[in-house]
């Protein structure tokens, strides 16, 4: 007979504040005491992420004893939506502008609903990656390059100011499925110019720069080099082998021939929609203030230019629509008494 043993209770919500100063700002944690530390303000940002992941790790807890710190909370993060569901995952939240940063196990219907909030890659442990003496990283079971596009879209739209373009955020997506284990990238001529950013591509560096999320400087041949500054994408799961292809999958959605003459709006939310519709899918939907987020868009753009993909193409064995508050999803050729749900009427 197998007894039920008790187990101490894990708070795993952990939250920073950004307090300015004339001096700087200053780090604040109110799980580590009332001691605030003065970070530089070019790296607060990343100060803040690493200290939240430091947290996260000293409290790891297996991931079937975790629970949705949001619903414990009686969901005061988020909107109304319709219940608690799916697995728990960790979620970044920024609030006040960047000044609040939250790191918590929440489930996956309520970090959809949480605004600025974007899914932190984990480790197979269920803690945030760190840098490691080991080259590879595992790959956590189901976890494909959709999936990875999908979390890394997700964590960018968190993690860079609103006001960067799709451009750059093309960038930062490259770059940061490519970066090596010390958050160093090379960016070779040959692939800046299949992301078009041949002879293009200053603007879209100095963006990033300018967000604190990486140092830029050119390389040999024309190409590029970065150095990441942003701790949580660091040392990824799964490893550098799996992340290059969900890099090249991304790169080849985006300038498919279908996508490559459109703009980057239309090319980045033709990458975040593919990274949604992985093979052997049959039908979902996803919230559209959501999705709005991850591209960029305010949600009648967004409209707007799912339109623009639904007549030029790429994603041509997808039907695509939208309900009130949902983008919807179904394979082109549904079988017959196909409904919306996924269901099939006998």
């Amino acid at each position: 007979m197998r007894l039920w043993t008790p187990h101490l209770a894990v708070r795993r919500t952990w939250t920073v504040e950004l307090r300015p100063q004339p001096r700087g700002p200053q780090l604040a944690c109110p799980q580590c005491g009332p001691a605030a530390v003065r970070v530089c303000g070019a790296t607060a940002r990343s100060a803040a992420l690493a200290h939240l992941a430091g947290h996260a790790r000293l409290d790891a807890l297996p991931r079937h004893l975790r629970t949705c710190q949001c619903h414990e909370r009686g969901c005061r993060w988020h909107p109304r939506h319709r219940g608690c569901g799916g697995p728990v995952v960790l979620v970044l939240a920024r609030e006040r502008g960047g000044r609040l940063w939250r790191l918590a196990d929440v489930c996956t219907n309520c970090a959809a609903a949480t605004h600025d909030a974007a899914v932190v890659p984990e480790t197979p442990a269920g803690t945030p990656p760190v840098r490691s003496r080991r080259r590879r990283s595992p790959a956590p079971p189901g976890l494909g390059p959709h999936e990875r596009i999908r979390d890394m879209l997700s964590y960018l739209a968190a993690a860079l100011p609103p006001a960067t373009g799709p451009q750059a955020r093309l960038l930062a997506l490259q770059c940061a499925l490519r970066a090596d284990r010390h958050g160093h990238v090379r960016m070779p001529g040959g692939l800046l110019r299949g992301m078009l950013l041949a002879g293009q591509a200053t603007e879209a560096w100095q963006e990033l720069v300018e967000a604190r999320w990486l140092h830029h400087t050119r390389g040999p041949s024309g190409g590029h080099q970065a150095q990441l500054l942003d701790a949580t994408v660091l040392t990824q799961a799964p490893g550098r082998a799996l992340r290059a292809q969900a890099a090249g999958l991304a790169l080849r959605t985006a300038h498919s021939p279908a996508t490559r003459t459109q703009s980057a709006t239309v090319r980045l939310t033709a990458v975040a929609l593919n990274a949604f519709l992985p093979p052997g899918a049959v039908c979902g939907s996803v919230d559209v203030a959501d999705f709005a987020r991850i591209c960029a868009l305010p949600e009648d753009r967004l409209r707007e230019t799912v339109e623009v993909l639904r007549a030029t193409g790429p994603l041509s064995r997808w039907s695509l629509y939208f309900s009130a508050a949902e983008l919807h999803w179904r394979p082109a050729q549904a079988p017959p008494g196909f409904r919306p749900g996924g269901m099939v009427q006998p």
